[in-house]
């Protein structure tokens, strides 16, 4: 039985996650600083630093940035938030980038204005962008999540200081009161009005950049190839639409995604293959709203206990949500759509994340992949069962087991990932 108390923190919760943002949100967050940094400075900087957790670096190295005429990496970003961002859009700081400034941004890429620094932190999202020119100095500090800026100093005097010391997870709504019982109940009570209109933005965003990565050429095409490959079956449609979606999005593409925890590729595999899979099995509308509804509460719940960022690569818990979504259409009862989402984690967990890049859309089919294999294996109740690998009887330890796994056990995989790749040359 839900509890009813919890109702409004469930869709606090969706609204502090479904965030809309124009490219990969780790550079997006880096040019939302810059931005922010040089509208305090009013001036053009003549020097741009930003010290940098690492899983920021990482992220943001192989990824196209929108409106730099394809330029990748944390440079790029920098420049884009400096020259053209807009401070008061968050994470559509570069939707309104001119040609102009397109142009400047190329022009002042390796003339050493800017440097990136580790900075050695315990938050994996945590960066501080410093600008100057002659007489003024900015700083911008921004930790936890993209958008969550809690210090602006100018010439070392607080315009903003929110001192905020709180964990990832202490700075939002308590996600203690989410576990995949008390999802699926709100689901069925939660009332239509109070999530449709986040769900709809959700459907058209997301859907819109899945037929742009679709019907245009972005990075290697995975999603266009895995529909070819599958004749147009329903299976090949769900991977091959997700997949479209970050081709358009690692891609460059300037059209927003809503993003959940954090990430536009968790945001999209969540959600298209539900969307898909409603439209091509004809659901009605509302059922659909309500198994999106409940992919994007298990997305979010899973990857809780991972973090925000990880080397753990997250669409494998988008994956999760999708399979629960799936099953949820094909009136699976409670004990099935467990049996979905276990057997994901019990497939694909351990999946590295190696950045932000054109290999995405194929992670992103891999996780589905999983969660259509998951489903066809829960409908016949059949699920890996306790003891197997990380995997228990109970839903709720194999999720805090994946949380363990990524949040502490990959930590070493993160270093040794990151380490490989800024010693690989562009």
């Amino acid at each position: 039985m839900f509890k009813q108390e919890n109702y409004q923190s469930y869709l606090d919760i969706l609204h502090e996650e479904l965030i809309p943002a124009l490219g990969c949100t780790e550079p997006i967050s880096v040019a939302l600083g810059a931005a922010i940094a040089v509208k305090h400075l009013n001036n053009f900087p003549k020097k741009i630093k930003i010290q940098s957790s690492g899983n920021i670096i990482k992220n943001a190295k192989s990824v196209v940035v929108p409106n730099t005429g394809g330029l990748k990496g944390m440079q790029a970003s920098l420049l884009a938030g400096a020259i053209g961002g807009n401070a008061d859009l968050g994470l559509e700081v570069l939707s309104q980038m001119s040609e102009k400034d397109i142009k400047k941004v190329n022009e002042l890429m390796n003339t050493g204005m800017v440097e990136i620094e580790k900075l050695d932190t315990p938050a994996t999202l945590h960066t501080i962008t410093t600008v100057s020119d002659d007489n003024n100095v900015v700083e911008v500090e921004i930790i936890n999540y993209h958008d969550n800026v809690i210090r602006i100093t100018k010439n070392n005097q607080d315009l903003l200081n929110n001192d905020n010391t709180a964990s990832e997870n202490e700075q939002h709504t308590d996600r203690s009161i989410l576990s995949v019982d008390q999802i699926l109940d709100f689901v069925e009570i939660a009332k239509v009005d109070d999530y449709q209109d986040m769900l709809e933005l959700q459907i058209k965003n997301n859907m819109d950049i899945a037929n742009e990565g679709l019907n245009n050429d972005y990075g290697i095409n995975v999603g266009r190839t895995i529909i070819n490959m599958g004749h147009g079956s329903i299976e090949s449609k769900i991977k091959g639409m997700s997949a479209a979606g970050s081709d358009a999005r690692m891609g460059g593409s300037v059209m927003p995604v809503v993003t959940n925890v954090g990430s536009g590729n968790n945001g999209m595999a969540c959600s298209i293959p539900v969307i898909v899979y409603a439209k091509e099995k004809n659901y009605a509308h509302d059922k659909m709203l309500r198994a999106l509804l409940l992919s994007d509460l298990i997305t979010i719940h899973v990857k809780t206990g991972i973090g925000r960022l990880s080397c753990f690569c997250g669409v494998v818990v988008a994956g999760c949500g999708a399979a629960a979504g799936m099953a949820y259409l094909d009136d699976c009862d409670r004990s099935q759509i467990k049996k979905a989402i276990t057997n994901v984690l019990g497939d694909l967990s351990g999946m590295i994340c190696d950045g932000a890049k054109e290999s995405c859309p194929s992670k992103i089919a891999s996780a589905l992949d999983a969660a259509i294999i998951g489903v066809a294996l829960a409908k016949e109740n059949k699920v890996f069962g306790n003891g197997c690998g990380i995997v228990e009887d109970d839903i709720e330890g194999t999720i805090r087991n994946v949380g363990e796994l990524g949040r502490v056990g990959m930590k070493g995989t993160d270093e040794t990932v990151l380490e490989i790749m800024t010693n690989i040359r562009n």
